[in-house]
């Protein structure tokens, strides 16, 4: 069964394309549209069947029943500014980024319908080339609505999920951003940090661990810039914790105590075995 007539996915990278070959092959929705600010984007996208047209226009939104923000949050921020007075009264409006204080703040001001989300799902790589489908399948999404949010347009959106394969779980979006800085940002600081702390010459002598350990570290830079500072506060504190665990490890080294060390490491293994 449908849940939507038209749906506009503005920006049709790796998570918005991804979005539309599911919405569309799950009978989701009628009728796909894209608009992106880089046109080889759109039309590969529709190329590879994410998206049934293209939009020319701002204008391609005025009869949207769904419209999706899949681009980076200064952006979407932008762009809902944009599109405010253009949508119709009932259309919902959702995200898909990383951060939620920042967005839902701004943009419930002027569209009220807007209902943040986060997909966790996707990998370091961007770009309508690495569409794939069923990447939402058994991931979560975590749906942060603003405290007068319509509990009908919220229920239909967790629904979307929900067909989607996710399992949905609701916070308010202080919380997303608090747990996220832990769990996604600090992670990326981390494999970041790693990466430029390696001298250029050993990096022909690594092995596959460092290659798991810092693949999130190809992500894209403008991006990841804007998702910490949109979340500084947090990641600041989540910093402040990684480091003083980090102070932990070579107190151990330096005191060359090797029950100290063990008992971190082995905290380390139980705690990661519970990710699965």
């Amino acid at each position: 069964m449908k849940l939507f007539n038209k749906t506009v996915i503005i920006g049709t990278g790796l998570i918005g394309g991804s979005l539309g070959l599911d919405l569309k092959a799950k009978h989701l929705v009628s009728l796909v549209t894209g608009f992106s600010r880089h046109k080889s984007n759109v039309e590969l996208a529709k190329k590879l069947g994410a998206i049934d047209c293209i939009g020319s226009s701002l204008d391609v939104i005025k009869d949207a029943d769904l419209i999706i923000l899949a681009m980076p949050p200064e952006a979407n921020i932008n762009f809902a500014l944009k599109i405010a007075k253009k949508i119709k009264d009932n259309c919902i409006v959702i995200d898909v980024g990383s951060t939620k204080r920042d967005i839902v703040s701004k943009i419930n001001r002027i569209i009220p319908g807007f209902i943040g989300c986060h997909p966790l799902s996707g990998s370091e790589k961007r770009g309508a080339a690495n569409i794939s489908a069923g990447i939402f399948q058994d991931s979560i999404c975590i749906i942060t609505p603003s405290a007068r949010v319509n509990k009908k347009a919220l229920n239909k959106v967790c629904r979307l999920w929900r067909r989607l394969g996710s399992k949905v779980v609701i916070l308010t979006p202080e919380k997303h951003d608090q747990v996220l800085a832990f769990t996604s940002h600090l992670p990326h600081i981390v494999a970041f940090s790693l990466v430029n702390s390696i001298p250029d010459r050993f990096l022909t002598l690594s092995s596959g661990g460092l290659r798991d350990t810092t693949r999130i570290s190809a992500s894209d830079a403008n991006l990841w810039s804007e998702v910490f500072l949109s979340n500084r506060e947090n990641i600041l504190s989540c910093l402040a914790v990684f480091q003083k665990k980090l102070a932990f490890l070579k107190l151990a080294l330096e005191r060359k105590n090797k029950k100290f060390l063990t008992n971190i490491l082995l905290t380390a293994k139980k705690k990661r075995e519970r990710l699965g």
